[in-house]
């Protein structure tokens, strides 16, 4: 998601119109930079307005035993918010700003490649 997007979630009690804060931000991707939390990413949010509340689709739930004259059948509509995303902040830091210190090229970690020699493995004589 990016800012503009809008989103249907759980439903959250907040009035239409207000602001909310979600603050379990589970991945950040920077263009080919991905930054995973473990399990959420360290001072990263995301503010979005409450744009409005509402239910799914109904979904039918059919419970059926054979030969025993058991037949049920019920339906769901699940409620869920509307939330239309305002800003990603990443380290206190909107997201376009955040892009830029990030792409500042960083130390190249030596690579640890085992070698094997070309005789291969010695085992017991």
């Amino acid at each position: 998601m990016s800012p503009g997007d809008h989103i249907k979630v759980e439903k959250l009690e907040a009035e239409p119109g207000s602001t909310v804060d979600l603050d379990q931000v589970l991945l950040v991707s920077l263009g080919e930079q991905l930054t995973l939390g473990r399990p959420a990413v360290a001072d990263a949010r995301v503010k979005a307005e409450v744009v409005s509340h509402g239910v799914g689709d109904k979904i039918v739930v059919f419970k059926y035993h054979a030969k025993t004259r058991y037949r049920r059948k019920t339906g769901h509509r699940q409620p869920y918010t509307e939330l239309a995303i305002q800003e990603i902040v990443v380290s206190g830091r909107p997201m376009g700003q955040v892009a830029e210190v990030v792409a500042e090229p960083a130390e190249a970690a030596p690579e640890a490649v085992p070698t094997v020699s070309e005789e291969g493995p010695e085992y017991g004589s």
